[in-house]
């Protein structure tokens, strides 16, 4: 486990509110963010530095584990994510469809008078199943770039 100062932990070292002895100064001084707990306790083992140390510093707030932090906003976010493709995937097929149209009219009507049929069967498509029969149409009309949100509209992606 990497361990990183944090900025109490830092002022304790410069106006010494805390006490430390000296070896838990001298273990403080190699959490650099870099080297593990077991790499510093190695290299101040010569001196007499124990796991009940660091262990005070990380009590004190000296230092911390910077991990909990980071995998807790990384979980919140892909929790989030994981989330948003459920509801994404499970969509019923008249929310596809109210999705899917809204754009589908926007690329049409963009095509002008070269989309104007298309837009009008666009328009005329009632339901989801209509609108899919389209979409093939309405791909070869823009391009598959302007109709990659189309397509993420109407399938599972």
């Amino acid at each position: 486990m990497i361990i990183v100062k944090t900025e109490a932990g830092h002022r304790v070292m410069k106006d010494r509110s805390i006490p430390l002895t000296p070896r838990q100064r001298s273990a403080f001084i190699l959490f650099d963010g870099k080297r593990t707990v077991d790499q510093v306790l190695v290299a101040t083992a010569a001196m007499g530095v124990t796991r009940e140390d660091i262990d005070h510093m990380l009590e004190l707030g000296l230092l911390a584990d910077p991990a909990p932090q980071l995998t807790a906003a990384e979980d919140a976010a892909a929790s989030a994510v994981a989330q948003a493709v459920r509801q994404h995937k499970e969509r019923s097929p008249q929310e596809r469809y109210a999705e899917a149209y809204l754009i589908a009219t926007q690329l049409t009507a963009g095509l002008g008078l070269r989309g104007f049929r298309l837009n009008l069967a666009v328009e005329a498509a009632g339901n989801f199943e209509q609108l899919l029969e389209l979409a093939p149409k309405i791909r070869e009309a823009v391009g598959p770039e302007k109709y990659a949100p189309l397509d993420n509209a109407l399938n599972d992606h």
